[in-house]
């Protein structure tokens, strides 16, 4: 049954609304028997103005997340916390609703509109910003390191390797943030499939190029791939040759010519990491003493190299130093805070900043997290942090 003009008026005069106040349209809604959408049939999703800008260009958003973990949502190069947001308005679906706006636009000569509600709903799912989940990235491509093309590993097809598309389907965050991640880790493609260089095998590789630098008498800042590949293929194949050049150097072109600039903090954080990872503890002193004679001549070692790789015990005597590697520490902010807290009691900003920096949002300070996850207190003239709850 059809509402009338008259209808309409009767209902404005009762709930004493001025005809004269409003649009002279009027969408009379209803239920009819094709509105089959219940509750539940479908989601509402609200986005920010950049996502539906993106849609609107053609543009896909990704759901990523497996059966154990919080789903989230994914553009091109963010992701989206996707939670469900309760509204004790009912949200009703009316296919080919017009707008306040969309009328007052057009010339509308039947004032009256009759709708069918398709559906409707009683929740939406809202997103907010998130940090991309990435440790997971470094676990899959740790479970098949490669040693090398002669290694038996590589001999053995069982092993798991993953693609672009694999990664994608398997890794809660964008596509920009995985392949930054992907050369933050110094991960490289072979034979289609994305891989770690297991660490030995790394370090064999960069003795290999700085000892042709030494013998060759190159300066570290000028060291020329087309020799590198002549003189080192025999001995590694040139594709890893030129993925160690840049993973611990910088491209660049002179007449012509390819040439890398060697950074020397990269190889003393890598030969560091070396002489760490087979000691539980080590005296600094000695460990100072070792880490200078191991690096190339001409090379300064510094602890602030050694930042989020390891850390230093000012309070041992002697004083000590041990690996502690951001990568291994949890990815969820609280879990974080009581690793590092279960490890050492107080901590000075300078010593904790390094394992939380990465935990910091688009508008997060590390002093914004130090205040929310510590108490801080004073100790001999010193600011120290330490746990809010206790640690088990």
């Amino acid at each position: 049954m059809r509402r009338t003009r008259e209808e309409v008026d009767a209902t404005l005069q009762i709930a004493k609304l001025n005809a004269a106040e409003l649009l002279p349209t009027v969408h009379c809604l209803g239920f009819g028997p094709g509105a089959s959408a219940a509750a539940g049939d479908f989601c509402l999703l609200e986005l920010e103005p950049a996502l539906c800008e993106q849609l609107e260009a053609g543009h896909s958003l990704v759901i990523r997340g497996d059966k154990d973990e919080q789903a989230v949502l994914c553009s091109r190069d963010k992701t989206y916390d996707l939670k469900i947001a309760d509204t004790s308005n009912m949200l009703l679906f009316i296919p080919g609703c017009k707008t306040p706006d969309q009328l007052q636009m057009e010339e509308t000569h039947c004032n009256i509109i009759h709708t069918e509600i398709f559906g409707f709903s009683n929740n939406y799912w809202e997103v907010r910003r998130c940090r991309p989940k990435l440790k997971k990235l470094k676990k899959l491509l740790m479970e098949n390191a490669y040693e090398g093309p002669d290694s038996q590993e590589e001999k053995d097809s069982s092993h798991p390797k993953y693609t672009t598309e694999d990664l994608l389907d398997r890794i809660q965050a964008s596509e920009e943030e995985i392949m930054a991640q992907l050369q933050v880790l110094n991960a490289c493609e072979i034979g289609g499939y994305w891989r770690i260089l297991e660490f030995d095998y790394e370090m064999k590789l960069l003795n290999h190029i700085t000892q042709l630098v030494d013998s060759e008498s190159w300066p570290f800042s000028k060291v020329p791939l087309s020799i590198c590949l002549q003189e080192l293929g025999p001995l590694e194949p040139e594709e890893m040759i030129e993925h160690c050049l840049k993973c611990y150097g910088k491209k660049y072109i002179e007449d012509g010519e390819v040439y890398f600039e060697l950074s020397a903090d990269k190889i003393c954080r890598a030969t560091a990491q070396m002489l760490l990872q087979n000691a539980v503890k080590f005296n600094l002193a000695e460990f100072q003493e070792v880490w200078q004679q191991s690096v190339p001549e001409g090379m300064i070692t510094r602890l602030d190299q050694l930042k989020g790789l390891a850390l230093v015990d000012r309070h041992s005597r002697p004083e000590i130093i041990f690996l502690l590697k951001v990568d291994d520490l949890p990815e969820d902010n609280q879990e974080r805070f009581n690793s590092l807290f279960s490890l050492r009691e107080k901590w000075t900003e300078e010593d904790i900043a390094p394992y939380i920096q990465d935990l910091c949002g688009e508008k997060q300070t590390i002093g914004a997290l130090l205040t929310k996850y510590s108490r801080s207190s004073m100790q001999n003239g010193v600011k120290v942090y330490n746990s809010r709850r206790p640690i088990s």
